[in-house]
């Protein structure tokens, strides 16, 4: 949520703060703002695109020095206050310029406390009320580390913070906690950011400050620098080094990012299981995932499309391994007062590693001595660096707000999980716990590729979906898993209501919302359920409703004739189908929002990285 780009060096500033906040576009925003750093300390900042922010700096705005060598930038995705000029950051005083992600808790409190020291507020944000803290500490105390510092421990709440002083014109200052923050150090600049893509055009290499750390980028001295302050002095950070270029984070000839990364999955599910097998067995070589069998049961906590992957994975492991497991949604986890035990061990899943409250599931969990597994696709992210055992799906980065290449790993990863508990706990052999190894990391990706060549189909019933007011999901056993995943996406791009049921559940409520034309998207991959299925797309069709049937050559005798179009996947394993069924969902949701002109790549309202409860 929100993107945040700095620079300070030998370059004027504000041409990199542009491309940087356009890199960090898909982490979703509604204004953005600049405070430029030299002869003067001046901020602009504009509701709306980056493209209005830009027409403001032209016109000289505020007088901008549009010269300047240091600065920092923001796009804003509002949560305290309209998204509206005022509300944009950054935001100033007369001796610093603030920008902001996360959300500070005790805003109001640190705002009566200012304004009886004659501080005026020009804002509904909780931002305004941190900068005004640091600057009325930096008034009795000019100095910015002790003024940072002192001020971070008055605030409650999450933020990754970066501050530039109208009397030190060539140096930033951050901190981060329970936020993402990268910094970087060229030949030509020292530079900070939210997320890799707005550094990937000066460097490949970065550093990620630990928490409450104070983070310093200087261009006064003969060569721009980092430097790092915890409370006992200056400290020390490995390099990170990306492993993807400038070209993996742009469109490549697509007309959106989610097109492109539909594409990606195949090859991103190949990537991130080949390198976990081992003489044709699943080898995670972590002795957490590797002692899974003796565990009594599991939990996933996860949000939104990562939960989605743990519903499959939660299927995967109870059909296969018969270990019992439990699927929370991570933003509800802490506040049921979970009762916790050793031998039930969380895996948490996140494509961003940051995630707000799947990190605060994850503390949560650590601090009662529960062993914790995080699938992720940032291996230096949060939740990869707090937990006992990392599994990185290789995915490659996902610019697009809307998840779909990430869920492709995260649901294989997850059925790769349930291939090894079973064998371990002595309930398939080797022989066949190597022919569903083999079923997942080969046959797996080469279904995707062939369910994307029927993109012809999918565009077909787009065009009939374009037009619908609401659409229906329904499915049994992991086709329900994978239908909740399909109605999210429809819904998050195109905007048209869209809901998930278990279709048994159907005739107990729901069947009162299907009349004449009422889409219904059907999935079902499972023979073990198709008659059932054909019953309750005859109840659907009985009612005028429109059944667009996802299915398998195995399912399609059955259910075929009780639908109006039919879409037949390639053949996979039966178990592992509904993932294939999940891409489908995914691809006619993304030819829906483009037939109807929806802004795919950066939906409304919604944010890539969330990282505020």
């Amino acid at each position: 949520m929100c993107g945040i780009i700095g620079y300070t060096g030998t370059k004027p500033v504000c041409p990199i703060l542009i491309d940087g906040l356009r890199a960090l576009e898909y982490r979703g925003y509604d204004s953005a703002g600049v405070a430029l750093s030299g002869k003067t300390l001046t901020t602009v900042k504009r509701a709306g695109r980056i493209s209005v922010l830009e027409e403001a700096l032209a016109a000289g705005e505020a007088g901008a020095d549009l010269q300047a060598p240091c600065g920092i930038a923001h796009t804003r995705w509002a949560t305290h206050g309209a998204p509206t000029d005022a509300n944009a950051h950054p935001h100033a005083t007369d001796r610093l310029a603030l920008v902001h992600n996360g959300i500070i808790e005790n805003d109001r409190a640190l705002r009566r406390e200012l304004e009886e020291k004659g501080y005026v507020f020009n804002s509904e944000t909780d931002t305004e009320a941190a900068a005004k803290l640091i600057d009325s500490i930096y008034a009795e105390t000019p100095d910015p580390i002790a003024a940072i510092r002192a001020a971070a421990k008055r605030l409650e709440g999450a933020y990754a913070l970066a501050v530039v002083f109208a009397d030190r014109p060539k140096q930033i200052y951050a901190i981060r906690r329970d936020n993402p923050l990268i910094v970087a150090a060229t030949a030509e600049g020292a530079f900070l950011a939210s997320d890799i893509p707005a550094l990937l055009p000066h460097t490949k290499d970065y550093y990620r400050p630990d928490e409450n750390e104070i983070v310093v980028l200087d261009a006064e001295g003969e060569a721009p620098s980092v430097r790092f302050f915890g409370a006992e002095g200056e400290l020390t950070h490995p390099v990170c080094t990306v492993n993807w270029n400038v070209e993996q984070a742009e469109k490549g000839g697509y007309d959106h990012f989610m097109r492109k990364e539909l594409g990606e999955g195949p090859e991103g599910v190949r990537r991130t299981l080949t390198p976990l097998v081992r003489d044709g067995l699943p080898a995670f070589g972590l002795p957490l995932m590797d002692g899974l069998g003796k565990m009594r049961s599991m939990r996933i906590v996860a949000c939104g499309t990562a939960m989605h992957a743990g519903l499959m994975g939660r299927a995967f492991i109870e059909r296969l391994a018969r270990m019992p497991v439990t699927v929370e949604i991570a933003s509800e986890f802490r506040y049921r007062n979970p009762i916790l035990s050793p031998d039930e061990p969380i895996l948490l899943l996140s494509q961003s590693g940051e995630t707000a409250d799947t990190l605060a599931a994850l503390r949560l969990a650590r601090a009662n001595g529960i062993p914790t597994a995080a699938i992720v696709n940032v291996i230096g992210s949060s939740v990869a660096r707090e937990a006992d055992a990392v599994l990185a799906t290789h995915a490659g980065p996902e610019i697009a707000v809307a998840s779909t290449k990430a869920y492709a790993t995260q649901a294989s990863m997850m059925a790769l999980i349930a291939v090894a508990i079973a064998h371990q706990r002595g309930l398939i052999t080797d022989e066949k716990a190597k022919e569903m190894t083999a079923a997942l990391a080969d046959r797996l990706p080469a279904a995707l590729e062939e369910t994307i060549a029927l993109e012809e189909q999918m565009i077909e019933q787009a065009k009939r979906l374009s037009s619908a007011e609401h659409v229906f999901y329904i499915g049994r056993g992991t086709d329900y898993d994978g239908s909740v995943e399909g109605a999210l996406k429809l819904k998050e791009i195109s905007y048209i209501h869209s809901e998930a049921y278990a279709a048994g559940e159907l005739k107990h409520g729901t069947i009162s919302l299907i009349t004449d034309g009422v889409p219904v998207v059907a999935l079902s991959t499972d023979a073990n359920t198709a008659s059932k299925m054909a019953s309750n797309m005859r109840e659907v069709r009985a009612r005028g409703g429109y059944v667009l049937l996802i299915c398998t050559e195995a399912t399609r005798a059955e259910v075929e004739p009780c639908s109006d179009a039919c879409i037949v996947l390639p053949e996979s394993d039966p178990m592992l189908a509904p993932i294939c069924g999940v891409l489908t969902e995914h691809m006619i949701a993304y030819h829906t929002a483009r037939v109807m002109g929806c802004d795919v790549d950066k939906p409304r309202n919604l944010a890539k990285s969330v990282t505020v409860e």
